[in-house]
């Protein structure tokens, strides 16, 4: 009985730790640094050409409305 109390108390000290994590980390996406996003194909109104994703797709970001 004595040893599940350790157990339990081991298991909240992990979960505890791991509250504060965000999943896994991400790798850097330039385009959504520019806040873009990732297109199949070519840009359409209202979004413009930026740049190239990593995936090969278009990098477009929102163009500004006058």
């Amino acid at each position: 009985m004595r040893i599940l109390h350790v157990l339990l108390a081991v298991l909240f000290l992990l979960l505890q730790g791991a509250a504060g994590q965000h999943g896994f980390p991400r790798p850097f996406d330039s385009c959504m640094a520019q806040n873009g996003r990732c297109f199949p194909g070519i840009c359409r109104y209202p979004f413009f050409w930026i740049g190239t994703c990593s995936n090969g797709y278009s990098c477009c970001r929102k163009g500004w409305s006058s």
